[in-house]
C-alpha cells in the first residue's frame, strides 16, 4: 500500500514564534553590518584621513604641563564570572578577580504560602541555588562637611565678675585656608588632571552636572596651593633621595608658558624629567 506524508498542521502561534524569531535574526544581522561599516570607515579614515586627532577647542588652548598655571588667578576587560550551584575543585589559575571587592548578596525566595509542590501538595525545600554577578559602580558624589566647634566660658565667673576663661574646641586646620577645598576635594582634583587626563574644563563640566558650580579657576588654584604647600615636602625629599644616587637619567622637554612672571609668553622654556636607575 502506498504511504502518504501527513502535512504537518501550523499554528497561528506557530507562525507569530518564527515571526519573531526572524525579526530577532535579522536585528543581529543588522547590527553586525552596522559595526562592519562602522570599522571599514574607521580604517579608511585612519589610512586616507587627517593624521591628527580632533581636539576639543578649549583643551587647543591648554597645554598638559602648565594649565593650572594658565587658569590660576591670584586669589577593560570584563573579568570571568563563575557561577556554581555545588561545591567542586576549581582549577588552577581560575581565582576570581572580583576577591577585592565588597560583596552585597540579593536573595530571592518564594514566600511561605508558595512553597508547595503544584503537583502533590506537598512541601518544596531548597534543593540548589543558581548565581549571578554584577558589577555595581557608585558614582561619585559631592557631600558637605560643616566644621563647628564650641565654644566654652564660666557661669560663676560672670556672675562673680571675675576674669572669664573662654576655652575653645580644638578644630583641624583646613587643608586650604578660606577656600571650600578639603583634602580629598584637592586629591580628586590632581588625580581627575593628572591621573586619568581629564583637564579642568571637563572637571568644572562634570562637577557642574553633580549640581556644583566651581570654576576651572578655583580648580586650578587648589591644585597650585595643594602642590606648593603640601606635596613639596614629599618632592623635597624625593629630590634629596634623587641626588645620592650614582647615575641619573634625564628627558628634556621644551613648553610654551603664557604667563610667567618676568618673560614674554614667546620665550622658550624647559621641563626636565629625572629618574633614577633601577633600585638595588
Amino acid at each position: 500500500m502506498k504511504k502518504t506524508s501527513e502535512t504537518p498542521h501550523i499554528t497561528m502561534e506557530h507562525l507569530q514564534d518564527r515571526c519573531l524569531e526572524l525579526e530577532q535574526q535579522n536585528a543581529e544581522l543588522m547590527a553586525k553590518l552596522k559595526w562592519y561599516e562602522e570599522q571599514f570607515r574607521l580604517a579608511q579614515q585612519k589610512r586616507f584621513g587627517a593624521s591628527s586627532e580632533k581636539t576639543h577647542p578649549d583643551q587647543l588652548e591648554l597645554n598638559l604641563f602648565n594649565e593650572a598655571e594658565m587658569l590660576a588667578t591670584p586669589a577593560a576587560q570584563e573579568p570571568d564570572v563563575e557561577t556554581v550551584t555545588y561545591s567542586r575543585k576549581k582549577s588552577a589559575g581560575r581565582k576570581s578577580k572580583l576577591d577585592q571587592f565588597p560583596v552585597e548578596t540579593v536573595l530571592y525566595e518564594l514566600p511561605k504560602t508558595e512553597q508547595v509542590c503544584a503537583c502533590c501538595g506537598g512541601p518544596l525545600h531548597e534543593m540548589s541555588t543558581e548565581t549571578r554577578n554584577e558589577i555595581t559602580v557608585i558614582p561619585a558624589e559631592v557631600k558637605v562637611v560643616r566644621h563647628v566647634r564650641q565654644v566654652y566660658a564660666c557661669r560663676r565667673c560672670e556672675r562673680e565678675e571675675i576674669r572669664t576663661p573662654i576655652v575653645t574646641a580644638p578644630m583641624p586646620e583646613p587643608v586650604y585656608p578660606g577656600s571650600l577645598s578639603s583634602p580629598s576635594s584637592m586629591a580628586y582634583v590632581m588625580t581627575q588632571k593628572y591621573v586619568d587626563s581629564q583637564p579642568l574644563y571637563r572637571q568644572e563640566q562634570q562637577f557642574a552636572r553633580m549640581g556644583l558650580t566651581i570654576s576651572r579657576q578655583t580648580l586650578a588654584n587648589w591644585m597650585i596651593y595643594g602642590a606648593e604647600q603640601w606635596l613639596s615636602l614629599l618632592t623635597d625629599r624625593m629630590r634629596e633621595h634623587l641626588l645620592n644616587q650614582d647615575i641619573l637619567h634625564a628627558d628634556e622637554t621644551t613648553l610654551q608658558v603664557l604667563r610667567e612672571p618676568g618673560r614674554s609668553a614667546e620665550t622658550q622654556s624647559y621641563l626636565w624629567l629625572y629618574r633614577t636607575g633601577r633600585m638595588g
